[in-house]
């Protein structure tokens, strides 16, 4: 871990959780309003959003995915058409039972989450097997009224993009539902440098409404883990409460096939808790709304904000997110900001700089730096330098997920792990609630997915039967 330096901010090891609420605010990601819970993005946080959406909006459109918008308001009658979807959701509704001045003859559902609504809609346009398969995306907000709230990780509204997707077929949809927590895992790791662990979740943990749920899971400097996304396969419980059905090829009505899918603005405490330091935000490169910050030195003098905004001209062409701090601030006080907000890489440019047609540039993420020369190698090097961070960032992220991930036989040793080492904890798992309950309960580890390893003869750790699994215990957030 980097020497603390920045005292505008709590250290990681004194108060993890004060830290993280200092960053998010110190590194102007977003505000507090003035209704708990929902948060203010601000303009640099909503760009790490916006980088993310348009990389993972292309990949969703090249597997054949159109966007929709559908309405914010559900009719509380359609929202309990399928039952096992409002038992999960209605402690988390928020509903609205005026219209300006006359009360509604309906209460109105603020969505939760859209289910419902896509179903309501493919039923009406869903006639033939010509019609499917019917592959739909939105980008929105949703509202879930929390009772405890974190900026990013919980919210009562937070953004998100929630995919629909109805099939004629059931090897059509599962590979659907495989397909798109690929896509979510690549995207982590290409764009975001997160390693996730994937897996099956279990019956009491799925989506409720689901027959499946698949998710992504990251593990946070403290050891906790945090869903980071799900994919969903109901099958046909979804059709035959909002009866989607079909006419398929031999003429016959057949229900359709269904999956969901969903990540959040979570990914946002993801990346600020796994890559985060004492001085702030380090932020993945490819994601960074600001990839390069030049910061001139005595920039008084003639000639340097001249170099400066070449430098920035040249980069920019070369389609680098790049800006000129051109501020009254000391150098040093700049430096403190760009390392507070994360930006991958800081290029000092000063009079001397400029003389030996040189600059200095640092790495946020590892602090190191070089002098490397103003010549028509630099857009090269640079670009290799931010691919070498990414690369360097996800090592280091795997590297403490492999650390902190533990294999146990024994509840003593489950426990022994959570309270000394944290992170996930493999256990072997009889398959029953109840004793996924009792773990919980006993020690606050969640599971957090089924991983695919063989089962050889062990003992569930709760109740010493038969294991059937062995699941990715943690704490999480």
């Amino acid at each position: 871990m980097s020497q603390l330096k920045n005292d505008a901010i709590c250290a990681m090891d004194v108060d993890f959780a004060q830290w993280y609420t200092d960053v998010c605010r110190k590194a102007e990601l977003m505000d507090y309003s003035s209704v708990k819970g929902f948060i203010i993005y601000r303009p640099y946080g909503y760009a790490i959003w916006e980088n993310f959406q348009q990389e993972l909006d292309r990949k969703f459109k090249e597997t054949g995915h159109e966007n929709v918008y559908m309405p914010m308001l559900i009719p509380t009658s359609l929202l309990q058409k399928e039952a096992d979807h409002v038992e999960g959701f209605a402690p988390e509704c928020a509903v609205v039972t005026r219209g300006g001045l006359d009360e509604l003859e309906e209460p109105l559902v603020i969505r939760p989450t859209s289910e419902t609504l896509f179903c309501e809609h493919y039923a009406k346009v869903v006639n033939s097997y010509r019609d499917l398969p019917k592959k739909y995306n939105q980008w929105c907000s949703v509202v879930r009224w929390e009772k405890t709230t974190r900026p990013f990780l919980r919210g009562s509204e937070f953004l998100w993009q929630e995919g629909h997707t109805v099939h004629a077929t059931e090897e059509e949809a599962r590979n659907e539902t495989l397909q798109m927590l690929n896509i979510y895992k690549d995207t982590c790791k290409d764009l975001l440098a997160l390693p996730m662990v994937t897996g099956l979740k279990t019956e009491k943990e799925k989506f409720a409404g689901a027959e499946e749920t698949y998710t992504i899971e990251a593990l946070m400097h403290d050891g906790k883990a945090l869903q980071s996304g799900t994919s969903h396969y109901f099958g046909q419980g979804f059709a035959k409460a909002f009866d989607m059905k079909f006419l398929n090829k031999e003429n016959q009505l057949e229900y359709v096939y269904q999956t969901s899918w969903g990540v959040s603005t979570r990914l946002i405490g993801a990346i600020i808790m796994v890559h985060g330091d004492n001085n702030g935000l380090v932020l993945p490169p490819r994601v960074a709304p600001i990839q390069i910050m030049i910061v001139p030195i005595r920039q008084q003098q003639e000639g340097v904000l001249d170099c400066a905004y070449a430098l920035e001209k040249e980069l920019k062409q070369a389609g680098l997110r790049v800006r000129v701090d051109t501020s009254d601030k000391s150098p040093g006080w700049k430096f403190s900001e760009a390392e507070m907000r994360g930006i991958p890489l800081r290029i000092e440019l000063g009079p001397k700089d400029i003389e030996q047609n040189q600059c200095v540039i640092a790495k946020r993420n590892d602090g190191t730096k070089q002098t490397i020369a103003l010549d028509d190698q630099l857009v090269t090097t640079i670009k290799n330098l931010l691919n070498q961070i990414h690369d360097e960032m996800y090592a280091k992220a795997q590297k403490h997920l492999q650390e902190h991930t533990t294999r146990v036989q024994t509840k003593d040793e489950f426990v022994d792990v959570l309270e000394n080492k944290t992170g996930f904890v493999q256990a072997p798992w009889c398959g029953d609630t109840a004793c996924e309950l009792k773990i919980k309960e006993e020690t606050t580890a969640t599971s957090r997915c089924i991983t695919n390893e063989e089962v050889h003869n062990e003992t569930c750790i709760c109740c010493g039967k038969p294991a059937k699994h062995i699941v990715n215990f943690a704490k999480s957030y």
